[in-house]
């Protein structure tokens, strides 16, 4: 009997972490019924992906959407479809809403405000704090819950574990891999001053690299003694680098787009507060030695970190106006950009932002391209040029570091478990976003 399937895609070269190559695919049910050379009749509904990449779904494994609480800024609906215009099919949303993700309820409250509202498939980081430790094994496991996340130093909300007793006993009791905000809380308090009015190009020097190193020690010596899995996030310091790459067997690793894009001076000087972030954006030295860890494989993940505030907050007087850039639309552009540019391979590129998602965090369905999987897929159009533009995106708070930027490389499809999306900068499906699934 022949086989029949829901799509096939053909005419596009498919890229994995290890290969790329002119291949068809057919889809079932959603999910990945062949690889190959499939018949075009054999599919009720064809995609010619003539000239374009098929890569699997992106993955951005560290947003920021605001909701509840914050919802003036974004929302899971609004950030699910920025997401979803930039190639992204799944996210992991941050717990520094209002209140903080820290418990069941809340956690559940997220799920039911994020299924078939939000335009991806999505994952919640549950909140440490000190009080709520010995809770944190329940609460790993929960459906729709990718893990632990741990704010070391202050950012965005109230969420806050800087000493190392506290840290001690989220680590004693994890039992999954969790994510670090690591910056040294204590240091942070004692160079406040150095924060001048009006000035945020003092924003790296009061929040120094010193501050990020001392924090990463820390954390790693705390994860050795406890020998728990830990994720370091938004890495900003050649030093950090260093003892990561040390570290493998504990500690994974991720960079965001802005820190591989961006560098001081000259950010501040052009983007002013709109290139505050934590941790902040730094000079040339520290961006390069982020591309040679990189180049090196000591960077696991592609985050965007992407954290919006409205226009508005961020033309507040700095040090009062709040750290955070969006990143979600963009972090596909640009990473195709830096490939284009001969910063890092096609291979490269979806094992930063798809496979290495499932390794670290044993995704079930989604970051690798084999039979049986969720049919998630990021068309791209290598070759084309395109600017960002302010009407492209699709963030609530309405706004880019990025706008104006020349990209080379992009994302013209979005496919989530077998349904186009986005195609051509549009919606073309309802939302249809759903709990992702952890081994």
């Amino acid at each position: 009997m022949t086989e029949t399937y829901d799509i096939v895609i053909s005419g596009g070269d498919l890229a994995t972490h290890e290969t790329s190559g002119a291949a068809s695919i057919g889809v079932r049910d959603g999910r990945i019924a062949a690889i190959g050379d499939v018949d075009i009749s054999a599919g009720a509904h064809h995609i010619d992906a003539q000239g374009l990449t098929i890569l699997p779904g992106v993955i951005d494994t560290q947003v920021h959407f605001r909701e509840p609480g914050l919802t003036h800024k974004e929302d899971l609906q609004s950030g699910s479809l920025a997401a979803v215009m930039g190639g992204v099919v799944g996210v992991f949303e941050m717990p520094n809403t209002k209140p903080p993700t820290t418990d069941a309820a809340a956690l559940n409250d997220k799920v039911k405000a994020g299924h078939h509202r939000m335009h991806c498939d999505f994952a919640f980081y549950v909140g440490a704090t000190p009080q709520n430790a010995a809770t944190l094994p329940d609460l790993e496991k929960l459906e729709g819950v990718c893990g632990v996340k741990v704010f070391m130093g202050s950012s965005t909300g109230q969420l806050l574990v800087p000493d190392d007793e506290s840290l001690g006993q989220v680590l004693k009791h994890i039992t999954r891999r969790a994510a670090f905000h690591s910056e040294d809380e204590f240091r942070l308090r004692e160079r406040r001053p150095l924060a001048q009015t009006g000035k945020v190009e003092t924003h790296p020097i009061w929040r120094d690299d010193e501050t990020a190193i001392s924090s990463t020690r820390r954390l790693i010596a705390l994860a050795r003694k406890y020998n728990k899995q830990i994720h370091v996030l938004h890495i900003t310091t050649a030093e950090e680098m260093k003892m990561l790459a040390e570290n493998r067997d504990i500690a994974s690793v991720e960079v965001t787009p802005q820190h591989l894009t961006l560098a001081a001076p000259d950010a501040y000087d052009r983007l002013g507060t709109f290139a505050q972030m934590n941790p902040p954006i730094r000079g040339e030295a520290h961006r390069a030695a982020l591309w040679a860890a990189l180049d090196a494989g000591i960077v696991d993940v592609i985050g965007s970190d992407h954290a919006p505030h409205t226009i508005e907050e961020k033309q507040e007087t700095y040090p009062h106006s709040p750290a955070g850039l969006p990143g979600v639309q963009t972090l596909l552009p640009l990473m195709l950009h830096h490939h284009n540019a001969g910063k890092l391979s096609l291979q490269r590129l979806v094992d930063l932002t798809s496979y290495s998602a499932k390794r670290l965090f044993n995704l079930k369905d989604k970051g690798e391209v084999k039979v049986g999987a969720h049919a998630d897929f990021t068309f791209v159009d290598l070759k084309r040029q395109e600017t960002i533009k302010q009407e492209w995106l699709a963030s609530r708070c309405g706004w880019s570091p990025f706008t104006d930027m020349k990209v080379n490389g992009w994302a013209v499809g979005t496919m989530i478990r077998g349904q186009r999306v986005m195609w051509e900068g549009e919606l073309t499906a309802p939302s249809i976003g759903e709990v992702i699934n952890f081994n």
